[in-house]
């Protein structure tokens, strides 16, 4: 049998840890430009980024790419101090853009 007093309830969200932030602007081009791969090495990244690769470079053939070999994974074991590196990896390689792939 239930009590006569109501149930307390709480919602399951914790409060918003940071405000809304306006987006980076974007590129007007990729041509000249440097893209770095991230990846979390699961499902066919290499695939998948090959593909990419191709795609991007028929419509801006200028673009440089650095591979996600670079950087090492977002997921696992090292994940963390991978990418506390990720800043600073960016500006040595003068890295403009980045394409981040992950699994679901």
């Amino acid at each position: 049998m239930l009590p006569d007093q109501p149930f307390e309830a709480l919602w399951p969200r914790s409060p918003r840890q940071t405000g809304i932030k306006p987006l980076a602007g974007r590129l007007e081009s990729l041509n000249g430009r440097t893209i770095a791969q991230i990846w979390d090495y699961l499902f066919k990244g290499d695939v998948v980024f090959e593909h990419l690769e191709q795609a991007i470079k028929a419509q801006f053939p200028a673009v440089k790419f650095v591979s996600w070999r670079e950087f090492g994974s977002t997921h696992g074991g090292d994940e963390k101090e991978n990418i506390a590196e990720f800043a600073k990896k960016f500006k040595a390689l003068g890295i403009d853009a980045v394409v981040s792939g992950m699994a679901c």
